[in-house]
């Protein structure tokens, strides 16, 4: 008898050390695991038709060991671009999101709207235009493959994305390059001739 209580006492005890271990750890990775970024995002105050639909896709480290996190985020709106980035852009700023104003934002001609943001340590891109859809197959020619974000239905709405980077991370924070000729070598801005070839005048002998 007594060695059947030991033997359940120690069984017990092993559950509750295994336990005990095991949930700490279980929150931990979660906690490790989950980009609390996303809950920022979750809460800015955009109506409901702004956000019908979610994807988010994350890469690099939290800690920058190789790569510094970046967060990305795509959201599908029932309603036309134009006042889907006066939604968000206004829930930004009510969030403490500052507008910045900075070169290569974005970092070529887009459709739509794309405005640059910052807050504390983060840095933010904004880009809503309208839906990217697909076209209906042609007889004859392979299907065309769908978009990697999600389509709004029937070619309505537009689409949000959404890019949060460390401000350490985003080249745009630190120097920007210089058009100075003494430093480039070449002049940005050279004095234009009324010849069309855009030669040079011979120099008197």
């Amino acid at each position: 008898m007594r060695e059947r209580q030991r033997l359940r006492l120690g069984i017990l005890a092993l559950v509750s050390v295994v336990l005990l271990g095991a949930l700490p750890l279980y929150f931990g990775l979660r906690t490790l695991s989950h980009d609390p970024v996303f809950d920022t995002l979750d809460a800015l105050s955009v109506p409901s038709w702004a956000a019908t639909k979610t994807v988010d896709n994350v890469s690099g480290s939290r800690w920058c060991l190789q790569d510094c996190r970046l967060r990305e985020r795509t959201v599908e709106s029932q309603k036309a671009w134009k006042e889907t980035a006066q939604a968000y852009e206004a829930a930004l700023s009510r969030d403490g999101w500052q507008r910045w104003k900075v070169s290569r934002c974005p970092e070529q001609k887009v459709k739509g709207t794309y405005t640059c943001w910052r807050r504390d340590e983060l840095t933010l891109d904004l880009w809503v235009r309208e839906p990217t859809c697909v076209p209906p197959p042609v007889e004859g020619e392979p299907a065309p493959s769908p978009p990697p974000a999600p389509a709004a239905g029937e070619c309505t709405g537009s689409l949000v994305s959404v890019k949060v980077r460390n401000a350490i991370d985003d080249e745009r924070t630190g120097p920007q390059p210089t058009t100075d000729p003494s430093l480039t070598g070449e002049d940005p801005y050279p004095t234009l001739t009324d010849d069309p070839l855009g030669e040079s005048a011979p120099s008197p002998s």
